[in-house]
């Protein structure tokens, strides 16, 4: 006799399952079952991945859910009422079964969601098709009658839900909990059903966990989704039963003396053939002018973009590629899809949104830059098109046209698709939240009970990018931990089953899918979360290309939006319009500021290690940068001095062959980008270039096999070629390292576009850039003092925050080389407030005085939080002293709550209503003024910088003659041992391997910031002198072993400053 499990979950029943699908599966082969089904809590998460796994282990995958029922109906959400709700089970028996589905639990999610998501029995009726039911646990409707005595009622549901699905695809499900007394009563009543109204039965476990012993560890994340105390004699738990994947022996033992319920379980797997289509392309249609084809649509805007792009006279080059790339697009079926995105690209260019000029493979395509999809001349810049796309491509396998838009506006983009193609086709995609290790070990901690000053020890343990098992064999005290403390192993076993569990649902960054037809024909929809009103497929990323839909990375770029700012205030201010996709790529003012390494707030150059190579490497071509985006990444980042000091002539450039010459000439000899490879493989060794893609793909994947094979077929073809067996042996060792880092030159040259245009506008337009730059970190408090710290060096003064000069974002002063601090960049200042007071001084011009802000304000969401961070700021500087606003807030808001009362009666009191102006003006009681350190302090919290002044203008006279200026800490005081003096603006504290506290140190001077290393042994010696806002000296070492300048701290002496 055989048995199927058909009630499995996994940990796609969030925080509930425990079982990952692999170890669901292996565990079902270990057991030799040959089907199994998934039916995750109201979901169809793990479906495809499922599908396609159990396929691989030859194991027949039944698709199912374990639906919620609502009470009554499902839109109603009465509370106390339609909270309670019952479990029914579903499982897939072919296409038309797995539609009504996806189409239930769709409808479940967007309509019936009241804490969880749910159907009802009319629906049932209408979706029934195809689909097998079963009563389900004790949860189940059925179930619950039986448990109130509600016996006649549980009977006509049973004949009901037979009528629903028909006469053989309904079942009445028993379980073997012999712990449980409910469910034996509803085991006994569902078998006197069974005989009586003739109803099969079936059986099953209810699986949430594979094994006895992982029991514990399942209801820690039961505990964790519930937040209930473990010592909770209430609280949820399966604890107290066996709720694994028990073996087919077991079950036909639990059930011998209803051996129907176990051969059931087989004619319902017998029943359910569902198959996916997978890699059959969904592409929509693209509807094209005058009833012409696609394809003669395409060559049509194709050829348009040739007289836009090149003029009239253009050449056979050009034209033949074209040609070439359009007779693949045609073979491969994806005109279509070249369409679809050309569209709403020019859409999102005509209505002024900032498009990437192209980013991954992309821009190796002639058409797709005739299209006006990527701004990178593909034939200008070497690009290949069989990077992109090649004939031999398998069939189902889009290539990805992945786009950047501006992070403020992708928004724009993806409602212009919707509307276009239907918001019932379009979506964005869902992705999973995991346990990580750290997380696994503070979330068990949390629901065990255990101090959390206890888990957070443990979990700082493990290195950051280490899991638990890499942590318990490679790092020492960890280890130790786990074998010393009892309570410590206890915690780390219960994580490590834990981690990598799917613990929550959101939505992708990027990703967005659309549809030839309804999504739902193909997968089911939700919100991410109930106060997310998109709409994202239940299935991720790789499932969705799997089933040949239509996948696209929109992109949001917050530099693309730093170029929009920009390109908006030249406008308002300069009257000028710039069009950023034509700029001079020769220009001598922007190379000269990528040569001195001034590149702060340009893309991809900004870290310091960047700006050391751009000085060393004073880049003069755009073809420099291209190469520099491609080599700053580990690995290849070797090859940069290399390339710097051939580029400079200190080193001599030869080549094996000289047909290499042409190919990497421009890269002084070295191979750098994918595209070389494969230009090597055609002029050397005769291949194709859909060849040379495959050669490449080879050797990026370091498949022996594979590399081997190829290793014949390039030496071969060398010498076929005419070139030297030996010589083709040594071209052929020679590229494997540098192929294995090779990248892909069209995506190096869309970035380093973007890099080059960043850096061109901050050249050409500083201010105008450097103002659209704060604003787009506004957030973020440290980044803005960086900010402010490289406007000073670019001799813009950025003026402090000002309620009346002020606006929401920071901005251009006309006329002057300054930038007004935005009242949106004041830590603690809600943006409500910020657009309350903009409109109001729009309507009726500046505040007067602090009683005319206060007056107009009152019934505006004027709040403590705000109004105190705007003092502290110094917003109100014009009007009153600080310390003396802060200390009459309260009585500034009760007056303003006053004024909003009278108002709103309609009374008279400090007001006269016939002109709405203060009468008594208000008296603020007198207050010792703040010390310039305290203002200061507060703007350091507030702003990020100090503004008014510096904290360090009375030590001048201590630090003249004594500190080395932190300025002036470069390359040539590497090893050589110095005093600074600064204050401390930022500490970092991390625990080392050993499990000692280490410090990373800010501190700045007059000049600039450094950052300084503080071993254990050094804290040990002075701790209380590290601490932010204190100045001190130090004495160190210059440090650059991690690449950037540093001082390792030898000694430290604070500074007493005297002033309160």
């Amino acid at each position: 006799m055989k048995f199927t499990h058909l009630h499995t979950h996994s940990h796609y029943s969030l925080l509930d399952g425990l079982p990952k699908i692999d170890e669901l599966l292996d565990y079902a082969k270990e057991l030799n079952m040959d089907s199994i089904a998934l039916t995750d809590h109201g979901v169809l998460y793990g479906a495809v991945e499922f599908y396609q796994k159990a396929k691989q282990r030859n194991i027949k995958p039944i698709i199912g859910s374990e639906l919620y029922l609502a009470y009554e109906r499902m839109e109603q959400k009465r509370p106390n009422i339609d909270d309670t709700r019952y479990h029914l089970l579903l499982l897939v028996k072919n296409k038309t079964g797995y539609q009504n589905l996806v189409k239930l639990i769709t409808k479940a999610h967007l309509e019936g969601f009241y804490y969880k998501p749910r159907i009802d029995e009319e629906l049932l009726k209408e979706y029934s098709e195809g689909l097998i039911c079963l009563s389900a646990c004790v949860q189940g409707k059925i179930p619950r009658l039986i448990l109130s005595n509600r016996i006649e009622e549980a009977e006509k549901t049973a004949l009901k839900y037979q009528e629903i699905f028909g006469k053989d695809n309904f079942y009445l499900e028993l379980q073997d909990h012999p712990n449980n007394k409910e469910q034996k009563k509803v085991n006994k009543i569902l078998i006197e059903f069974s005989k009586k109204l003739n109803i099969p039965v079936v059986a099953t476990n209810d699986i949430h966990y594979l094994k006895p012993e992982d029991s514990e560890a399942q209801d820690i994340l039961m505990l964790i989704n519930t937040g209930s105390s473990p010592n909770d004699p209430e609280r949820l738990t399966l604890k107290n039963d066996d709720f694994s994947m028990r073996t087919p022996q077991q079950m036909i033992e639990a059930f011998k003396e209803i051996p129907e319920a176990i051969e059931n379980t087989q004619k319902i797997a017998d029943m359910c053939n569902f198959e996916f289509e997978l890699k059959e392309t969904k592409l929509p249609a693209f509807k094209v002018p005058n009833g012409k084809t696609d394809n003669d649509y395409l060559r049509e805007l194709s050829q348009e973009g040739l007289k836009k792009r090149f003029g009239n006279n253009v050449s056979k080059e050009v034209i033949d590629r074209m040609n070439y790339e359009l007779s693949v697009i045609k073979e491969t079926g994806f005109a279509s899809y070249f369409l679809i995105v050309q569209d709403f690209v020019n859409w999102a260019k005509q209505n002024r949104i900032v498009v990437g000029p192209g980013r991954g493979s992309v821009g190796g395509s002639l058409v797709a830059y005739l299209l006006n999809i990527t701004n990178i001349d593909p034939i200008k810049h070497d690009l290949l098109f069989e990077r992109f796309l090649n004939p031999g491509r398998l069939k189902g396998t889009l290539p990805d046209i992945d786009l950047d838009f501006t992070d403020r506006r992708r928004d724009e983009v993806i409602n212009y698709v919707s509307e276009k193609y239907g918001k019932d086709k379009v979506a964005q995609i869902i992705t999973f939240g995991t346990m990580a290790a750290r997380a696994a070990i503070r979330d068990v901690g949390r629901a065990l009970g255990y101090p959390y000053s206890y888990c957070d020890k443990i979990a700082k343990a493990v290195p950051f990018g280490f899991n638990l098992d890499d942590s318990l064999k490679k790092v020492k005290e960890f280890k130790e931990i786990y074998n010393v403390d009892i309570q410590a192993k206890k915690l780390i076993d219960l994580a490590k089953k834990l981690e990598g569990v799917c613990r929550h649902a959101s939505t992708h960054a990027c990703g967005v899918v659309i549809s030839n037809k309804p999504l739902t024909d193909f997968v089911p929809l939700q919100h991410p979360t109930q106060n997310d009103t998109n709409i994202v497929t239940q299935y991720e990323m790789t499932s969705i290309e799997a089933l040949g839909l239509l996948k696209m990375d929109f992109l949001g770029l917050k530099n693309l939006t730093i170029i929009e700012d920009t390109l908006s205030r030249i406008y308002v201010i300069q009257n000028k319009k710039v069009d950023i996709e034509n700029i001079p790529l020769d220009d001598e003012k922007t190379y000269k500021t990528l040569q001195l390494g001034n590149t702060t707030g340009v893309f991809q150059l900004e870290s310091e290690g960047m700006k050391k190579y751009l000085k060393e490497l004073k880049p003069t071509t755009f073809e420099d940068i291209v190469a520099l985006v491609a080599l700053y990444r580990p690995g290849p980042m070797q090859f940069i001095p290399e390339y710097i000091a051939r580029k400079h002539n200190k080193k001599k450039i030869e080549y094996l062959h000289p047909k290499l010459k042409p190919i990497l000439e421009k890269t002084y000899g070295i191979m750098i980008y994918q595209e070389q490879l494969m230009q090597i493989a055609r002029d050397i060794a005769g291949f194709s270039l859909a060849e040379a893609d495959v050669l490449r793909k080879a050797v990026g994947k370091k498949i022996k096999s594979l590399l081997l094979e190829q290793e014949k077929k390039f030496i071969d073809g060398a010498i076929k070629n005419g070139v030297k067996k030996e010589i083709a042996l040594k071209i052929w060792q020679w590229i494997l390292p540098f192929a294995s880092y090779g990248f892909n030159k069209s995506h190096s040259t869309a970035y380093a576009l973007i890099a080059y245009q960043t850096a061109y506008l901050k050249t050409l337009y500083p201010v105008e850039f450097m103002a659209a730059l704060l604003t787009s970190e506004k957030a973020d408090v440290e980044r803005i003092a960086i900010l402010i710290e490289e406007c000073r060096k670019m001799n813009i003064e950025v003026l402090p925050p000002n309620i009346n000069e002020s606006l929401k974002n920071f901005t251009v002063v006309p006329n002057e080389n300054k930038i007004r601090f935005g009242l949106l960049a004041v830590k603690n200042v809600g943006e409500n407030i910020i657009d309350n007071i903009t409109e109001e001084k729009k309507l009726n011009g500046p505040f007067k005085s602090i009683e005319d802000f206060i007056q107009r304000m009152a019934t505006k969401d004027l709040n403590k939080k705000s109004l105190e961070a705007l003092i502290k700021a110094g917003a109100f500087d014009k009007f009153s002293e600080r310390n003396q606003l802060l200390e009459n807030i309260e009585q500034l808001l009760e007056w303003a709550k006053e004024y909003r009362k009278n108002k709103t009666n309609g009374q008279k009191g400090l007001f006269d209503n016939s002109t709405n102006k203060l009468i008594n003006h208000l008296s603020l009681a007198p207050v010792k003024p703040a010390s310039n350190f305290l203002k200061l302090t507060w703007e350091k919290e507030l702003l990020g910088l100090y503004v008014s002044s510096h904290p360090l203008n009375d030590f001048k006279k201590i630090f003249e003659g004594k500190t080395f200026p932190i300025s002036k800490i470069d390359e040539s005081t590497i090893n050589k041992k110095i005093k600074i003096g600064g204050i401390i603006s930022q500490i970092k504290k991390i625990i080392t391997k050993n499990g000692n506290p280490m410090l990373f140190v800010k501190v700045e001077d007059f000049t600039a910031k450094t950052e300084v290393v503080v071993f254990p042994s050094i804290m040990d010696r002075n701790p209380t002198a590290f601490e932010e806002n204190k100045i001190v000296f130090i004495k160190g070492r210059v440090d650059n072993r991690s690449g950037e300048i540093k001082i390792v701290c030898e000694d430290i002496e604070e500074i007493i400053n005297q002033e309160v």
